[in-house]
């Protein structure tokens, strides 16, 4: 997965003069925060070149999985139009970029993000290339919600895990308010994210909520640890963002797991494919999350006719059916 061009251009525009030292220096920091999960109050991008770092090595990722993640959303809910976004926490914008991708005919876009710096570059990337009216508004995701108007879909990508975890569930339960329709929810794909998104789901579904993606099921989770459920999608990296990340490789495997619920009842859900397929001659073994709440493999072969066509062309976080 790519970059939308008009998104891949602006960034490209912003970074042409910025020193590859100084990017490589601010990356490695940057780096170094999100695997940590640091909860020290300072958010990971509070310096504008900490901002161009997260443009050159980080964006490509988060937009693919939060792609991915509205794309199962879709998949669910074929009838969801929606016409306006609210994003908590919203970086540069990567949310409303991916939402506008997937649902061009959004029309309005309220994005709350506490810094500065990236407020600045996220309008800047938008003005003019994003049809949705979108209106920046400096906040905080734990104390500066109160004022906020409902919108269609609510999102919130890769911030839980910046929230101390005694401030979720008031969070949470706050997004479910601001949800009219749905609210989609992005971690990182770690085990700690993973719990992030356990917890998020127990809460939703106590509050009222339909699970959309990516479980087939409102049951309790059938995976336990040291398993969890994680997706991942593969992302083309530009030749600065190798450079700045010292990459042989042109892509990377962006791993994230994803909460998509509404106040819409789902439709049936098939099966989702929680792991690579394992492939040989004439079989195709998927594990797979069942909407009866269990979690199986299951072996196809050329006897199982439509099954086995339908196995083979399925990926890890693809849905069977």
């Amino acid at each position: 997965m790519e970059l939308p061009a008009p998104l891949r251009q602006g960034v490209d525009s912003l970074l042409e003069k910025v020193p590859l030292a100084a990017l490589k220096q601010a990356a490695r920091t940057l780096s170094e925060r999100y695997r940590a999960e640091l909860r020290d109050g300072r958010l990971h991008m509070s310096e504008e070149i900490a901002v161009k770092a997260y443009l050159a090595t980080r964006l490509p990722a988060t937009y693919a999985a939060v792609r991915a993640s509205l794309d199962a959303l879709a998949s669910a809910r074929p009838d969801f139009q929606p016409k306006t976004l609210l994003d908590i926490g919203a970086g540069p914008g990567t949310m409303l970029w991916a939402t506008t991708d997937a649902w061009p005919e959004l029309e309005q876009a309220v994005l709350v993000e506490a810094s500065a710096a990236v407020r600045k570059v996220g309008q800047s990337l938008a003005a003019g290339a994003i049809a949705a009216r979108a209106d920046w508004v400096a906040g905080d995701a734990t104390i500066d919600l109160n004022d906020l108007k409902p919108a269609d879909l609510v999102g919130i990508a890769y911030v839980l895990d910046e929230v101390a975890p005694a401030s979720l569930p008031k969070l949470v339960g706050r997004l479910w308010q601001l949800a009219a329709d749905t609210l989609i929810i992005v971690e990182p794909g770690t085990p700690a994210g993973w719990q992030r998104i356990l917890a998020a789901r127990q809460q939703l579904i106590e509050a009222g909520a339909h699970v959309l993606a990516p479980c087939p099921h409102e049951t309790p989770c059938p995976l336990a640890p040291p398993d969890w459920c994680h997706f991942s999608r593969r992302v083309a990296r530009s030749r600065l963002h190798r450079l700045v990340k010292e990459a042989d490789v042109p892509w990377e495997d962006e791993k994230f797991i994803y909460l998509a619920a509404s106040r819409q009842p789902a439709p049936a859900r098939p099966a989702r494919v929680l792991a690579p397929p394992k492939g040989g001659s004439g079989k195709v073994m998927l594990k797979l999350c069942q909407p009866d709440g269990s979690a199986v493999e299951q072996l196809f072969s050329k006897r199982d006719g439509g099954f086995f066509k339908a196995a083979r062309r399925a990926d890890w976080g693809h849905t069977l059916g």
